[in-house]
């Protein structure tokens, strides 16, 4: 006689997992994430948004509770061969070299008209906090926005000869944008300035200015000459949006404790540590340069964007590092 046997319990939560994935991979690819290659980093994406998305599962989270933060430089577009907010800040210092022609022999000024990126860098905190002040204050925040803009508009890569703006990761878009088709709300968390990323975050990566947390310098009410009220950026540092200063901002300016958090730096950290140290699940990610061909390979010994404890933590911890040149097929919205 011809028996079949049943298959066990276990058997069968397996091929239903199985099941659960190959669904779950198909439903990633209809919903927006193309350009992230099938493995493990995504199918922990996946997985983490179906378990805090799925009514009655224990893991369930209310849609008001689902924050995720996302730092900027080098996890949404690029910080090499230099941070993009400081270039802005070399070209002005350019553009507004004729009108102070002491900056011909006043360091760090002198330096950047002579394109010594040595001597500028060896000037250290003072020199940038000279070149911030000189390049970022003095004015209105409708002027900074202005002239930020513009830049942004004409500025090119040196190396892609492409605007700024162009040069964000194209796997990243889609997780934004697969992550509030799930009922997320999306942060930018970033050492960049506020005002400077608010120009173009709504356009870029769909994240309005009032979903932006950055560093901010002091601001002060005055009467213009039209006399109408105007607001003044001063050259006095606010919040440093970096470091053990995210988490700070993140309290300050979002009230509500992540559950998902993305950075690339070891200044991304401890926005990662304060995440996970909250109740419930949650969700780890760091950005890992490692394709020098299509973007930057870069992590430990970088002096932009530098890898390096966090990198150690994760790899304790078992947060999710993405590989760009395994797990992306595309990084920018340009590639073929």
């Amino acid at each position: 006689m011809n028996m079949q046997r049943n298959p066990s319990a276990s058997t069968v939560r397996r091929w239903m997992a199985a099941v659960v994935l190959l669904l779950m991979a198909a439903m990633a690819q209809a919903q927006g994430l193309p350009s992230w290659n099938d493995g493990a980093t995504k199918q922990a994406i996946l997985k983490f948004v179906a378990d805090v998305t799925t009514q009655g599962s224990p893991t369930f989270v209310p849609p008001a509770e689902r924050i995720a933060v996302f730092d900027n430089d080098g996890t949404l577009w690029v910080e090499q061969p230099a941070y993009v907010q400081l270039a802005y800040a070399f070209d002005r210092v350019k553009a507004l070299a004729p009108q102070h022609p002491e900056w011909k022999t006043t360091p760090p000024f002198s330096a950047i008209l002579k394109g010594d990126m040595k001597a500028v860098a060896a000037s250290g905190e003072k020199g940038m906090m000279q070149i911030l002040a000189a390049t970022h204050a003095g004015m209105t925040t409708e002027e900074f926005s202005k002239t930020a803009a513009e830049w942004l508009a004409t500025a090119r890569h040196p190396r892609f000869k492409r605007a700024y703006t162009e040069l964000v990761y194209q796997p990243m878009l889609e997780l934004l944008a697969y992550l509030r088709e799930n009922g997320f709300k999306t942060f930018i968390v970033s050492g960049g300035g506020v005002e400077f990323m608010r120009v173009f975050t709504g356009k870029v990566y769909g994240i309005p200015p009032e979903q932006v947390v950055g560093s901010t310098g002091q601001l002060a009410l005055r009467m213009g000459s039209d006399g109408k009220p105007v607001l003044m950026r001063l050259a006095k540092i606010d919040l440093v949006d970096d470091g053990p200063g995210k988490p700070v901002g993140i309290q300050r300016f979002i009230g509500r404790r992540p559950i998902l958090a993305f950075g690339n730096s070891d200044g991304d950290q401890q926005m990662l540590e304060w995440t996970a140290a909250g109740v419930g699940p949650s969700f780890m990610g760091i950005v890992h340069h490692t394709d020098a061909e299509r973007e930057y390979a870069y992590d430990r010994n970088s002096h932009v964007g530098r890898l390096d404890k966090a990198l150690d933590e994760a790899t304790a911890k078992g947060w999710t590092v993405v590989d760009m040149k395994r797990d992306w097929n595309r990084v920018f919205p340009f590639d073929k």
